[in-house]
């Protein structure tokens, strides 16, 4: 009875591993082409700088106990927060505007493609259903809701970037896909072609149409959608169409590759930079609320908008803390902040565009 009772166990666990939602496993000519990058080293790809899970002065046994025994006030909304929904098919292809989908999930068109940017639209975060769900009200987009995507754009492969259900239901509608060494391993596991995806090294670039050129540049992060960590490469990515340069900043914690990026491309049009679900435990792999102006004057860019917050609550601080500080610490700056609601259209040729601090009401 015990043996079986193993080997029934044993095959629930190979059974559940081999899941889709899980992704798929670097082999043959891509793993071959990672080992080959001077950022995988010793089995796994490393940032630039020494970069330890958490902050010195803390353990995993006290992160796990805080999580456990967490009363953080307001961590979650207990009221529908305010949204718009705009209607992107009927928008036409000429304009320029961007429409933030709540935490690191926004579509944008410019000089005539369409983008999307870490799609998650299944209402969790997490591969356990139910487990990370999305605030009330905040889920507003579906596949249904989209035109066909041009490039759809993926920073890195946690949960909360990268979401199978998404893109499952929006796979007949995307043409090509952006992302890091390693993450097209999960986009051919869920039948994607081959000739679909581009991945890209840190400082690789790739001409994706006339016009338009994508690099890949650091970010001081990690991935993993198993149990190993850093099987995969994160990346921010720097956008350069014939009339607009964007930093698409992912999620990192602050390092000298900002100002680098910073003195290597900018100055920026526009930068889309994380700036929720902090903590001083996590210091090295997420912007701190006192480091994002800092951020924002080293890339050298004109006009942010800051993502990673508003729809999921991932670490100890209430829901509208991020926005509230980044507001704050952005006042009288070099750099002009953009904070529209979910689903609002932010013009990405119009500057002087002002939006309400609709996380106080």
């Amino acid at each position: 009875m015990i043996i079986t009772f193993l080997i029934l166990l044993l095959a629930l666990a190979i059974y559940v591993y081999n899941l889709p939602v899980f992704g798929g496993k670097a082999e043959g000519k891509r793993l071959i082409r990672m080992k080959q990058s001077p950022n995988y080293k010793d089995g796994i790809f490393q940032n630039l700088s020494f970069t330890p899970s958490l902050a010195e002065g803390f353990t995993m046994r006290k992160v796990l106990w805080e999580f456990l025994t967490d009363k953080t006030e307001n961590k979650k909304p207990n009221f529908l927060l305010p949204t718009k929904k705009l209607n992107l098919k009927e928008q036409p292809i000429s304009d320029n505007f961007l429409v933030w989908m709540g935490h690191s999930s926004y579509y944008f068109q410019l000089d005539g493609k369409r983008f999307l940017v870490d799609p998650v639209f299944s209402g969790n975060a997490s591969p356990i259903p139910r487990t990370t769900k999305a605030f009330i009200g905040t889920d507003i987009y579906s596949a249904e809701d989209f035109p066909d995507i041009d490039f759809l754009i993926i920073s890195h492969d946690h949960y909360d970037h990268l979401d199978y259900k998404t893109v499952k239901s929006l796979q007949p509608k995307i043409d090509k896909v952006i992302c890091g060494l390693g993450v097209g391993s999960h986009f051919e596991k869920w039948n994607f072609d081959e000739d679909q995806i581009i991945e890209l090294d840190w400082y690789e670039d790739a001409e994706i149409t006339n016009g338009f050129k994508i690099t890949s540049t650091p970010a001081r992060h990690f991935s993993g959608r198993r149990f190993k960590r850093n099987n995969t490469l994160w990346s921010s990515f720097v956008l350069e169409t014939p009339r607009k340069k964007i930093f698409l900043g992912g999620d990192s914690g602050y390092d000298f590759h900002f100002k680098e990026i910073g003195e290597k491309f900018g100055p920026f049009d526009w930068a889309i930079l994380e700036n929720g679900q902090y903590n001083e435990k996590w210091r090295y792999i997420h912007t701190l609320p006192d480091e994002f102006v800092k951020v924002a004057e080293e890339l050298n860019v004109k006009n942010v908008l800051p993502v990673h917050s508003g729809k999921f609550a991932l670490a100890q601080h209430s829901w509208n803390e991020p926005l509230q500080k980044v507001s704050e610490n952005s006042k009288d700056k070099n750099f002009k902040i953009f904070t529209p609601l979910i689903g609002e259209k932010l013009d990405l040729d119009n500057d002087s565009q002002s939006f309400s601090e609709w996380w106080k009401f």
